[in-house]
């Protein structure tokens, strides 16, 4: 049984993906609270370190993997190992899957932010890699991916969920509610011959991480950065779905009926509308905020409710600024500060000031 979930009208609040290209921690936190007051969200810093990549960010007391040479491995001996890890799951012993400063330089220093400063932010948003991502990184010992393999699989799963919920537990201790990202690039390969999963499994792993995770005052959402069948997506339990709507909106609103059902059920959309890859300094707020409410008019058209979707609405970027410029990141996070008041001024939402 899931917990309470609590409400959540974003009413085009932004927030951000993950990650940016900062070094300097307290720089990248100035910038996230400068941007997304909101919905603030932890940066991942992978120029800092290659610890803080995608694969490795994660992988702290996951006991039966380790590191070699920059990359992730499956130890020899790791059947005896994952007893002493499913203990901890048991347990849940959420201090065993805490995440340190030397993985995490932005998480400790966005924590220390809060606790001096106490900004207004309404939720916090923490993020974890997703499970098939992770896992589709990583070889067993007979040279098939994880994905392959139910029980490494299956710790994997559990191992990130309270990796997840101990970000929640931190950010309660600081009285907010939290939204979770699974960030899942790797289902942008889903339907193709290139993928070890099927509808069912992205269904049922999904929805077995989210009741792992299972935190009072917590939102879960899934990224993708690319396209995927988004059918299943809006299937699973899923809180927020986050998609690139600066290159892919066309694809995302094939799914009318599934939408409709998704919202009906208390779920959010997370709108990728400032562009990542494909940014330029002539790109406009008025392009896409137009962008946004094209895709509106669509919906309606389709016999959903344009200001239902508006409340449930969250602006963010396309896609983590981990691999830009300093400079490209802080112009869009300008520009999605901006996109995000721009709404907020036209459909009357409230806006949070300094």
């Amino acid at each position: 049984m899931r917990n309470q979930k609590p409400d959540f009208l974003p009413k085009c609040s932004a927030t951000s993906i993950g990650s940016l290209p900062f070094v300097d921690p307290t720089e990248a936190v100035k910038q996230v609270f400068k941007h997304c007051l909101d919905i603030p969200f932890w940066p991942q810093l992978p120029k800092r370190s290659w610890k803080e990549g995608m694969l490795f960010q994660f992988i702290e007391n996951l006991n039966f993997l380790s590191l070699d040479n920059q990359s992730v491995v499956l130890r020899a001996d790791y059947n005896q190992r994952l007893e002493q890890f499913f203990e901890a799951v048991i347990k849940r012993d959420l201090d065993y899957f805490a995440i340190s400063s030397e993985y995490a330089a932005g998480l400790r220093t966005y924590l220390d932010f809060l606790n001096k400063e106490k900004p207004k932010a309404k939720f916090l948003k923490g993020q974890i890699t997703g499970p098939f991502t992770f896992g589709s990184q990583i070889k067993a010992s007979n040279g098939n991916s994880l994905l392959f393999d139910s029980q490494l699989l299956d710790a994997v799963v559990v191992g990130l969920a309270l990796k997840a919920a101990w970000q929640v537990k931190e950010f309660k201790r600081l009285g907010l509610p939290a939204i979770i990202f699974i960030d899942e690039p790797y289902l942008a390969c889903f339907g193709s011959g290139f993928t070890a999963v099927n509808r069912q499994d992205v269904i049922d792993i999904i929805n077995r991480l989210i009741e792992q995770i299972n935190q009072p005052d917590c939102l879960v959402g899934l990224h993708c950065c690319s396209n995927t069948d988004w059918s299943v997506i809006l299937e699973t339990n899923i809180d927020i779905v986050s998609f690139d709507a600066f290159s892919y909106m066309e694809r995302f609103i094939l799914y009318p009926e599934e939408l409709k059902r998704f919202l009906a059920r208390g779920g959010s959309i997370a709108w990728g509308i400032v562009p990542t890859s494909e940014f330029n300094s002539k790109i406009t707020v008025d392009e896409l905020v137009g962008k946004y409410k094209d895709g509106l008019r669509i919906l309606e058209q389709k016999g959903l409710d344009p200001k239902q979707i508006c409340e449930k609405s969250l602006i963010t970027p396309s896609c983590g600024l981990g691999s830009l410029t300093e400079v490209t990141a802080k112009a869009i996070l300008g520009l999605l500060n901006d996109v995000s008041t721009h709404l907020k001024q036209e459909f009357s939402f409230p806006i949070t000031r300094v």
